[in-house]
């Protein structure tokens, strides 16, 4: 049976009422008594009724957490670390409620009675609208992933996806590779476009160029990957050195090389970019760019609660940094 506020009121010798502003830090509790209810509280191990709760504090007690799509071109380790770092600073404290913002034609059932803040795990500047609607209706909410113009009140945290490109880009070319292919990712997205210029800028910083057929696009899939590599097995020359957008894509992309013949890394290198949990247990392990999804999703939650709790959120981005992760399927290239 679970426990209720009067149990622990019972046992602290306190009214219900004192226990319900003490758990809820109301300032009319002093805090040694506050201390003690919720000591008592913790050893009876009991859960709080977010509904009573919410009906106490007129307030939902949901968070939304908005993926642009749902569909394909949401990883599930993409998925799985986003709603993972939100879950661990929310914790019991408020319901997650996760959606796809394409799956609303109407953004009316959206408001302050449904959901107490937002955070949006935008990829594509197609969220813009859904994201002008949150402000417009006053929501508290957070954009994660896609830099935004300035937008007061909006709480905005990414990684530098282009910088990350520029370092891995870098490192192939400091491995002796000139002839350096991409596989992009899913067209109009934000992290597709960022990390295809660093790629460029990178060529560029060492005078070199790509040629039509060494850029294909994908999806941020395998099996786009693996459709991309076919084509650029085609181009002549051959690239020694192929940059997936993203490490799904790289896991097709190896499959296409390793079913014509190529050994990885010596007849070509691939590297890609998340570093998903199965990427060091490639064969061979994959090169790629670490991207911080749970630390984004962490700090973007803790922002969020900030703005519910205190209405105020910082106006600037905040960028949390990727890291290069070097492994085994990039060779240096002694060819000319």
């Amino acid at each position: 049976m679970s426990v209720t506020i009067k149990d622990i009121a019972r046992q602290a010798n306190v009214s219900h009422t004192t226990v319900s502003r003490a758990l809820n830090d109301s300032p009319l509790i002093n805090p040694e008594t506050k201390e003690r209810i919720r000591s008592i509280a913790s050893s009876l191990h009991y859960i709080p009724n977010i509904r009573a709760k919410s009906l106490v504090k007129g307030r939902t007690y949901n968070i939304g957490l908005f993926f642009t799509t749902l569909g394909n071109s949401t990883s599930p380790a993409f998925f799985y670390e986003t709603v993972g770092g939100v879950n661990a600073v929310i914790k019991d404290s408020y319901n997650l409620v996760v959606r796809a913002i394409d799956d609303y034609g109407d953004y009316g059932a959206i408001t302050k009675k449904s959901f107490d803040g937002v955070i949006i795990m935008s990829q594509s500047a197609a969220d813009d609208a859904f994201i002008r609607y949150l402000r417009e209706a006053h929501i508290p909410h957070a954009v994660l992933n896609r830099r935004l113009g300035r937008a007061k009140g909006t709480v905005n945290v990414l990684s530098d996806d282009k910088e990350g490109a520029f370092r891995l880009v870098e490192h192939l070319i400091g491995c002796g590779h000139k002839r350096i292919a991409i596989i992009e990712g899913r067209e109009g997205f934000q992290s597709s476009q960022e990390r295809k210029a660093g790629y460029l800028q990178a060529l560029a910083a060492h005078g070199l160029t790509a040629p039509p057929d060494y850029r294909q696009q994908g999806r941020y899939d395998p099996e786009s990957g693996y459709l991309a590599m076919r084509k650029l097995l085609a181009a002549s020359p051959l690239p020694t050195a192929v940059f997936c957008a993203n490490d799904e894509m790289a896991v097709g992309a190896m499959r296409a090389a390793q079913e014509a013949g190529l050994k990885l890394p010596d007849d070509m290198s691939v590297a890609g970019f998340d570093d998903n949990v199965f990427s060091g247990y490639l064969s061979p392990a994959l090169t790629t760019v670490r991207r911080p999804i749970r630390a984004i999703s962490q700090q973007g939650a803790a922002c969020l609660l900030e703005l519910i709790e205190r209405k105020h959120a910082a106006d600037t981005a905040i960028y949390l940094e990727t890291e290069l992760v070097l492994r085994e399927s990039v060779k240096t290239y002694s060819g000319r």
